[in-house]
């Protein structure tokens, strides 16, 4: 049986230790690679040095079949991905013509005179091949000596994510084992809860399970690996379908599926459509629903009452603020049916409470209430949830949404 790849990866940048930019490349490439049967075992990010991005490109090669490194092929002295690699493997760098030709080429249909400093992204060694680079100015390396491979790519996303899709993954050998896996998504259910029903199964050596909390709920991912799609799969399923049944209540989608695209799916099927009002959660919520693609087959429109007297106009009864006060089931079970009528829709949804920090009619930061409005009738929830605004919204969001498919299960 061939032996499966193992892989490292090395985030290069101070910027990325520093906290100034969030490295989303790791996340991409582990997705990929994992993909293809490749584990990965190590991920570190190092700073712009190069002692130590020598030291750890030769302790990365000598435990893994593949090394990916991110960043650090810019022109400035501080871009020190090729000489680490360099030095690392032992080979002197040196200006490759054709790429110095196509990086000059760049620069003039920019009608921009390259700076000096730019040679550098035409450097090659011995044992590298050259990727292009379609988007920016920096190719990236391709290095196969003894045994091992250490890909260099630019730090850019756009830029990474293309030069890997188009031409690192063709180039890569094949791995000896394939991973299976599925992403289960659940809501309304804490991971303590949910690790404890599923618990006979997280012990198991293969599949192996993990658990991962999320914003939108807690996600139960169960993954084996074998010579085959077919072999790894008749070890996952069965686990898979146990698990299934176990967490039925709580599931309501897989893999890619999210929450609001799950609520899609049975509206659709429904030919059902639903609109909301908000109030504690400006906009987010609306924000939320509009990054699902196709939204529009069912969802009409949000108004954001933030103020009461937006609240009153557009239906809430004044009555119900002045006696409950703004923030009260009753308040957000008036506004979601407002917001119902408003878009002409068959479910309204409705978010009222306090974000912070101002308390608000002796209500604590974080307290609200969201509620649904549909066919059968009205239902409403009540937040409890500290933290600061962002995290107050978000949990707003996840409440709306989990008494939005529960309110639809009881419709059916």
């Amino acid at each position: 049986m061939k032996k499966p790849l193992i892989a490292e990866m090395i985030s290069v940048g101070t910027e990325l230790l520093l906290g100034e930019i969030i490295d989303t490349n790791a996340a991409f490439l582990g997705e990929r690679l994992r993909d293809l049967g490749i584990f990965v075992y190590r991920r570190q990010t190092l700073g712009d040095n190069l002692e130590r991005l020598v030291a750890a490109v030769k302790e990365a090669s000598s435990r893994a079949d593949l090394l990916v490194l991110c960043g650090g092929l810019g022109p400035t002295d501080d871009d020190l991905t090729r000489e680490a690699i360099a030095a690392a493997v032992n080979e002197e760098p040196y200006v490759d013509d054709a790429l110095l030709r196509d990086l000059e080429a760049k620069f003039a249909a920019r009608k921009r005179a390259m700076p000096e400093g730019n040679t550098k992204q035409a450097w090659l060694i011995k044992s590298a091949g050259a990727l292009a680079n379609p988007v920016g100015t920096a190719p990236g390396w391709y290095v196969n000596k003894g045994g091992k491979i250490i890909v260099a790519l630019p730090g850019p996303p756009n830029e990474l994510t293309r030069m890997w899709c188009e031409q690192v993954e063709k180039l890569l050998p094949a791995s000896g084992r394939v991973l299976y896996h599925r992403t289960l998504h659940t809501i309304g259910i804490g991971e303590s809860d949910l690790a404890e029903r599923i618990k006979e199964f997280t012990r198991l050596d293969s599949p192996g399970i993990g658990t991962y909390a999320r914003n939108s709920g807690v996600d139960v991912r169960i993954a084996a690996a074998g010579e085959s799609t077919d072999k790894a799969r008749a070890v996952a399923e069965p686990v898979i379908r146990e698990i299934e049944l176990i967490l039925a209540p709580w599931i309501f989608g897989c893999d890619d599926e999210t929450v609001v695209s799950a609520i899609k799916k049975i509206l659709d099927g429904r030919g059902q459509t639903f609109s909301c009002m908000e109030s504690v959660s400006g906009g987010v919520l609306a924000a939320e629903i509009t990054d699902c693609p196709g939204i529009s087959s069912c969802f009409r429109g949000s108004l954001t009452a933030y103020a009461n007297e937006v609240k009153i106009r557009a239906g809430v009864d004044a009555a119900l603020i002045r006696q409950h006060g703004v923030v009260s089931a009753e308040v957000a079970v008036s506004m979601a049916v407002a917001a119902k009528k408003m878009f002409h829709t068959d479910w309204g949804l409705a978010t009222t409470g306090v974000a912070g920090p101002a308390p608000l009619e002796g209500k604590s930061p974080g307290t609200a209430w969201v509620a649904v409005s549909g066919p059968n009738g009205e239902s409403a929830a009540f937040v409890d949830w500290p933290g600061d605004r962002a995290v107050i919204r978000k949990r707003v969001c996840r409440t709306v949404f989990q008494s939005f498919l529960n309110a639809m299960k009881e419709s059916k």
